[in-house]
Formats: structure tokens, C-alpha cells, sequence
């Protein structure tokens, strides 16, 4: 007697590859996401600005003529020349929703400690080169102010805790 299983000759049934059940296709669909993910964060230009929620919190002062970078996003107008580049949080921060990069206002500076009536002018009729952050209450909101060398060496020179605000100008 011939062995049945044993060559091509065999009639017994051929068992087809099972298709992969559900979790194999979900594992299968999330490798290939993540895959293509890295390689999307591997093709980013070097140049792009950081997320909005990772800018520091500190004033940052951009030289005059610097390319706009991290604190100055894309959308924002360029710096003139001369100017300086001033990431200013007000006191106020629905006053930003009023504002739009173009605009002239007049910066204004209390004091820590001291009343509303004794604010500073610290720099009249500032270009607004961006609006950072207009519709959020988290704190992150800030205007991104040209201002001239002396003018931005007040407003960063300011103790901790003065508090600013602007007047918008026509």
C-alpha cells in the first residue's frame, strides 16, 4: 500500500493559510503608523519652529537683522532693521485679542508692587511683529513687540513681578 500523505500524488484536502485575525491587522496597522512616523520626524528640516506650548517663559531679546526662529513663529512680521525682537506677557491677556502684527501700541510698564496710576512709557508707538497665543488662559499668551536696543533693555530689566499692559494706537 502507497502512503497517502506522502507525495503530490496524495488526495488529502490542502489546508489554506488562515487570513490574520483582527489584533494581528490593529498590531500590523500601528507598526506601520509609527514607522511612518519616524521617518516623517526624520525629514524635518532642522529650521522648524519647536510646538507653541514649548517656548520659555522668560523674555527673550532676538538681535537686530536674526532670522525669525523659535520666538518669532513663521507668521510673524520680519524685524526691522535696528529693532530688537521682545516676547512681552501682559498683565491683561484678553487685550491680545484686539491686537494683530502690524499694529502700533504704546508699551506701558508697573512697576512690582506699585499702583496702576504710576505705569511707565516704555516704548511709544511699538511695531507688533505676532500675536503668541491670543485665545488661551493657560498664561502661555505673549506679544512679540519690536522695540529699539535701550527700550528693550528697560522692559527686560523690569524686577520680577512688573506687570505690563499696552495702549493700542490708531
Amino acid at each position: 500500500m502507497r502512503n497517502a500523505g506522502a507525495g503530490t500524488g496524495s488526495l488529502r484536502p490542502v489546508r489554506r493559510p488562515r487570513l490574520p485575525g483582527p489584533a494581528t491587522l490593529l498590531r500590523a496597522v500601528l507598526v506601520a503608523t509609527l514607522l511612518g512616523l519616524a521617518a516623517a520626524v526624520l525629514q524635518t528640516p532642522s529650521g522648524c519652529p519647536p510646538p507653541a506650548g514649548s517656548r520659555s517663559p522668560g523674555p527673550a531679546v532676538a538681535p537686530a537683522g536674526a532670522a525669525p526662529g523659535p520666538a518669532a513663529p513663521p507668521s510673524a512680521l520680519p524685524l526691522p532693521d535696528g529693532a530688537v525682537g521682545v516676547p512681552i506677557r501682559l498683565a491683561e491677556p484678553a487685550a491680545l485679542a484686539v491686537v494683530r502684527p502690524g499694529a502700533r501700541v504704546d508699551l506701558l510698564a508697573v512697576p512690582a508692587g506699585g499702583p496702576a496710576a504710576e505705569a511707565d512709557l516704555l516704548a511709544p508707538r511699538a511695531l507688533v511683529l505676532d500675536v503668541v497665543g491670543a485665545g488661551t488662559t493657560d498664561g502661555s499668551s505673549a506679544l512679540y513687540l519690536a522695540l529699539r536696543p535701550e527700550q528693550a533693555q528697560r522692559a527686560v530689566g523690569l524686577p520680577e513681578g512688573s506687570r505690563f499692559a499696552i495702549v493700542v494706537r490708531g
